[in-house]
């Protein structure tokens, strides 16, 4: 099920980056008349009929007939959820490039709450990440021009553009007295899906910052490198960060769930066509052989990052750890429609192996952790210890002068990832 084919549809469970609202249009399908018109309502189609022509003979400006039915099209789509919507050229392009790990913008996944644009979550390493944007931000003003009455294409389109210009944020942020000013300068987003590194000797890391057509096997080449780095050794445990996830394509959150798993339920859909009902299982191969994992969520966690989560949760093979994840629980479906243009239509929910919707709830971590911030602080005596004291007794099992183990710098700054390793370690302790 891989994306973007005329005779098979994309699945997509996750907004991708941003830039996905725009415009379109649609064909009517006109029969005898009756009271419903093969289902369509009569008495509401005539209203719209109405409408439309006293707009066209009174509105202040003339309007074409072009832009008042992508217009209304525009209305129709945004009025059923915040994920649907009509993909014009530009937009369909940018979705293509968008799950291929590679687009122009701020690099930042977006949606409308209360008439303001919502930050889902910074992508790593672009400039709205570096620049401090945070997931739950609203943005209220774009270049000083208000939000509040812009449709999300609008806002998008604003904050699109060449790359190395500059655009200025204002953000409402939780916690914060007053609104913040960010400036932004645009640039050409590429997103790495999967990076990884060794924490210690036998406990690997790896991040996921989007599900794109080949997180899959970008994973499985992320464990067979840390594998090596371990001196061929299986490991110990794994951190899988998946925080300020945002999403991205459901067939590469199976592919995750699956390197983990070797048997069982991983996701299944329901909708109300019989194409949006699909199970998806487990293959009999977990890659790490039974190693603990500890998965890392926060509210930036969205839809495939909560697909994931939730599977490896339900099975018991992962303990999930951070802050209630995001609660995206929906499928978005990319239809061709016309030359160059596509839906994106909300088609079915997803549930996890145990029947659970996370639809606007999210996934409850195993381990809840407040989000704070490590700071060293700066001793200036070390504390007195026994084999300091004059006179002390020696041991007699072996030197006075133990050696102390130091911190991992790689883990030192981040709290969720240094409890992430510690439980591993425990884990594997009492595994002994």
């Amino acid at each position: 099920m891989n994306f973007i084919r005329k005779t098979l549809p994309v699945l997509a469970v996750g907004a991708v980056m941003g830039v996905l609202i725009s415009l379109g249009g649609m064909v009517l399908a006109e029969k005898e008349p009756s009271s419903q018109m093969g289902g369509l309502p009569l008495e509401d189609l005539r209203a719209f009929s109405d409408v439309f022509g006293q707009i066209k003979s009174s509105y202040v400006e003339e309007v074409s007939d072009h832009d008042l039915l992508e217009s209304a099209i525009k209305g129709m789509l945004s009025g059923l959820d915040p994920h649907s919507t009509y993909l014009d050229k530009e937009a369909f392009t940018s979705l293509q490039e968008g799950t291929r790990g590679e687009f122009g913008g701020l690099g930042i996944e977006v949606g409308m709450e209360d008439g303001f644009v919502k930050i889902v979550a910074p992508i790593d390493d672009t400039p709205a990440y570096k620049a401090g944007v945070k997931s739950g931000d609203l943005i209220i003003r774009l270049n000083e021009k208000p939000v509040k009455g812009m449709s999300l294409a609008d806002a998008v389109k604003i904050m699109r553009g060449k790359p190395g210009t500059d655009i200025l944020l204002t953000i409402i942020r939780e916690g914060e007295e007053k609104p913040l000013k960010i400036t932004i300068t645009r640039d050409i987003i590429k997103v790495v899906s999967v990076k990884s590194r060794m924490l210690e000797p036998g406990f690997g890391y790896i991040r996921i910052a989007s599900f794109q057509s080949r997180t899959g096997s970008n994973l499985r080449e992320a464990i067979s490198s840390l594998k090596k780095e371990n001196d061929s050794e299986q490991l110990k445990g794994l951190v899988l960060d998946l925080r300020n996830n945002p999403g991205g394509l459901l067939n590469a959150a199976v592919s995750v769930s699956d390197a983990f798993l070797t048997s069982g339920l991983i996701v299944y859909t329901q909708g109300r066509i019989e194409n949006s009902r699909m199970t998806f299982k487990a293959n009999p191969d977990d890659l790490l052989k039974g190693a603990p994992i500890v998965v890392l969520v926060n509210g930036g966690s969205a839809s495939a990052s909560e697909i994931v989560a939730g599977a490896l949760q339900d099975h018991k093979r992962a303990v999930i750890m951070g802050q209630q994840s995001f609660g995206k629980g929906s499928v978005q479906t990319v239809l061709p429609s016309g030359k160059d243009s596509a839906i994106k239509l909300t088609t079915a929910r997803y549930f996890t192996p145990s029947g659970r919707s996370i639809q606007a709830e999210g996934i409850t971590p195993d381990i809840v952790l407040s989000r704070v911030k490590l700071e060293k602080i700066e001793e200036v005596f070390e504390p007195i210890k026994e084999k300091d004291l004059t006179k002390h007794l020696v041991n007699p099992d072996g030197e006075d002068d133990v050696k102390v183990k130091k911190p991992n710098n790689k883990v030192n700054n981040d709290y969720s990832l240094n409890e992430a390793l510690n439980l591993l370690k425990g884990i594997n302790i009492l595994k002994k």
